[in-house]
């Protein structure tokens, strides 16, 4: 295959964020260590990728010989990714350096895992797919168990990865069935002849087959028992990571493949898609009931956001994609801003990690408990916030679809999961205690947190901010 300037150009995000990541690698590898220099230039390349990614959201084009898309849905991701990224080695450096556990391979690593993010995203061939997904997995199970003196980390990250070598095999069998009945991995041609394969007993096998792996990657019931542990035992701002930017290149995924390839609406893929959301929603809402641990909580949290979002996927329209994007932005923001919090609060000993433990932190600290507030109502889904838009848009697009149990499942989910989350809420405000935040928090990380606590309520009061960039820039 030869590759040409053009193809590197155009794929400018992808290829300015692989360069940033080799040379930080060397920068990392000199003798003594440069670990701000590491540190601040994963910043510009994350900055610099997402520059990258906005110029070129207009200009939706296929390369490297019809195997990656860039431009437009590919840049729409690439943007999430990098704000994701950007976001993550922003609040690991004071929580690693709190651990007298910062090295700049940490924040390599996260620049690695956004590259195998992208390429998920922007995957035309089922090869490129794996390949972006176990770089982005590889990536996570090292970034889990970073913390080695943690008995938790370590377990972690042992759960993680054989889990995750499990899904991959799904993963590959899958790719082999559909590679076998289609004659192809390219996704183009594959969808081209849809009509035909969705009569295939093999095809839909291997159909079947890639729902599991992708559920596994996005936390969907029954493929969700590694979250809670995995979540609880990670770092804190590596568990921010893995919840957002993880999660959303495992949908990018799942709507390149079940929405813009196969046409499933009305097929036995939809069906099975709508049972595992509808599963989702009920199992994680109730059992996040019953957490006393946050990071726990908010892990059974996302399971049932993982089913609020495959309710758009089941779906299988433009209004279902328009809607996990918009939803997978405002999940982006308003999970990365809780932990980020938490990260804060957090002590070296894994203390400070339960409701008990934020009674009177309103008291001690208004500003950052009147954010973490909003990040609340946002995840429970309360206008004016962005998770209301979000879950109005998934709903809305299975009601279409004649998916309308499976509507109802997911309001009256929400319903409980107001709940647990306002429970926070009212810990903080109503009751007393002496909760605060014992390590002053870095002047910079306040500040990204605030961007973001903001923009979660930009994108609620102004919602066609995102919505409108499919209807104007997706044209493939």
């Amino acid at each position: 295959m030869e590759i040409t300037i053009s193809d590197l150009w155009q794929s400018a995000p992808m290829v300015s964020l692989t360069l940033t990541g080799l040379v930080a690698l060397l920068v990392e590898s000199m003798k003594g260590g440069r670990t701000t220099a590491v540190y601040g230039l994963s910043l510009a390349g994350c900055a610099l990728a997402f520059v990258f990614s906005l110029w070129s959201l207009g200009s939706e084009v296929i390369v490297f010989n019809g195997m990656i898309l860039q431009g437009g849905y590919a840049s729409y991701f690439s943007m999430v990714f990098t704000s994701s990224a950007f976001f993550t080695i922003v609040l690991s450096r004071p929580y690693m350096q709190r651990l007298h556990r910062e090295q700049g391979v940490l924040y390599i690593l996260i620049l690695f895992a956004t590259v195998g993010m992208m390429l998920m995203a922007s995957a035309m061939d089922l090869i490129i797919l794996f390949l972006g997904i176990e770089l982005m997995s590889v990536c996570l199970y090292v970034l889990t168990g970073f913390v080695r003196t943690k008995v938790t980390s370590n377990e972690s990250a042992v759960k993680y990865f054989l889990l995750g070598a499990f899904a991959t095999g799904f993963l590959l069998y899958g790719i082999a069935l559909v590679y076998g009945t289609a004659g192809t991995t390219n996704l183009k041609l594959i969808s081209q002849s849809f009509a035909q394969l969705s009569g295939n007993s093999l095809f839909l096998m291997g159909a079947g087959l890639l729902v599991i792996a992708f559920s596994f990657k996005v936390a969907a019931v029954p493929f969700h028992m590694w979250a809670p542990d995995v979540y609880e035992g990670a770092p804190t701002p590596v568990t921010a990571f893995m919840s957002t930017g993880a999660k959303a290149a495992a949908f990018a995924a799942f709507v390149t493949v079940f929405i813009r390839t196969f046409a499933i609406t009305g097929t036995p893929i939809s069906e099975v898609v709508a049972f595992i959301a509808a599963a989702s929603m009920i199992l994680g809402n109730v059992t996040a009931i019953a957490q006393s641990n946050l990071k726990r909580m908010l892990a059974y949290s996302s399971i049932a956001h993982a089913g609020y979002m495959l309710s758009g996927i089941a779906a299988g329209s433009a209004e279902g994609e328009t809607g996990i994007l918009f939803y997978l932005a405002a999940y982006t923001l308003m999970n990365m801003g809780a932990f980020g919090i938490i990260s804060w609060v957090e002590q070296q000993d894994d203390t400070k990690l339960t409701f008990d433990d934020y009674a009177g932190f309103s008291a001690q600290r208004p500003v950052v408990a009147a954010m973490l507030s909003v990040f609340m109502f946002s995840l429970a889904g309360i206008p004016p916030f962005a998770g209301f838009f979000g879950k109005y848009y998934v709903f809305l697009a299975a009601v279409k679809a004649d998916l309308v149990w499976l509507a109802v499942i997911g309001v009256l989910t929400s319903v409980i999961s107001v709940y647990y989350y306002l429970r926070l809420v009212m810990v903080m405000y109503f009751r007393d205690g002496n909760a605060t935040i014992e390590e002053r928090v870095p002047g910079f990380a306040f500040a990204v947190i605030g961007v973001i606590a903001a923009l979660v309520i930009l994108l609620g009061l102004y919602p066609s901010l995102v919505v409108d960039i499919s209807k104007t820039f997706f044209k493939l």
